[in-house]
């Protein structure tokens, strides 16, 4: 049987972690910037561990109030400090758990600008790898973070299964009404083209190629885990399986 990746951003304050957390691959958890608590990251983990899901940190802009989607003017410096501070404290949340942090993708603006912005791009994959232990990083394909990442850490490419995309690449804007797919044929649809043609279909209908291994719905997405409960059952119709890497 063929796996397919998914993963989800959790821990930021849904009010359905508990419910998508059987459905999905890997979980990226809040850990301070946007959102997220000791108290949340301690309960997130213990969920993922539940069942069996792999475990990543989902750091941003030390930003709560815009909840890390608007870009920062920040110091370098204070940038590295406040990721290598969220991180650090899921990951050793995690392993007081008994569980071990894999994977890093970044949150919201930060993730968008690592994408095109070097300075910030850098600053990410240095704090990865001040950690001892190597983690992986997901991030968009053709991105600037991923070519800098290369043969520096592991990089794992990563799709949206509920947003469109611009021929370039680039997700559509979200002022836009279309931006979010949120009915669950649609974004099997998306998903499968990607999954199994290799293609993204753009919402001008053009046809891109793809390469991502990993593929993300946003926990916030209307009827989300209706979604992905659809998505388990049209991928088990084809033998395919939701699973993690292992």
């Amino acid at each position: 049987m063929k796996k397919i990746h998914i993963n989800c951003d959790l821990g930021e304050g849904g009010e359905y972690d508990k419910e998508l957390m059987p459905l999905i691959s890997a979980c990226n958890i809040a850990c301070g910037g946007h959102a997220g608590t000791i108290e949340s990251m301690h309960h997130t983990v213990d969920l993922a561990m539940e069942h069996n899901v792999e475990i990543g940190a989902h750091p941003s802009y030390p930003d709560k109030e815009n909840f890390g989607r608007i870009s920062m003017k920040i110091d370098p410096k204070e940038l590295k400090r406040s990721l290598m501070a969220q991180i650090l404290s899921l990951k050793q949340i995690a392993e007081a758990e008994g569980a071990n942090l894999l994977h890093v993708k970044p949150h919201g603006a930060l993730y968008n600008d690592a994408q095109k912005d070097e300075k910030i791009a850098a600053i990410i994959i240095d704090t990865i790898q001040e950690f001892d232990d190597p983690l992986m990083l997901y991030a968009p394909e053709n991105s600037v973070i991923a070519r800098m990442a290369e043969g520096q850490i592991q990089v794992i490419y990563e799709a949206f299964a509920d947003r469109n995309y611009n021929p370039d690449r680039s997700l559509v804007s979200r002022l836009n009404s279309e931006a979010l797919i949120t009915q669950k044929e649609a974004v099997f649809k998306h998903l499968f083209s990607m999954f199994h043609d290799r293609k993204i279909t753009c919402l001008n209908g053009e046809k891109i190629d793809c390469l991502a291994t990993t593929f993300c719905l946003h926990s916030d997405t209307p009827d989300a885990v209706d979604i992905l409960k659809y998505l388990h059952q049209k991928f088990r119709e084809l033998d395919v399986k939701i699973a993690h890497s292992s």
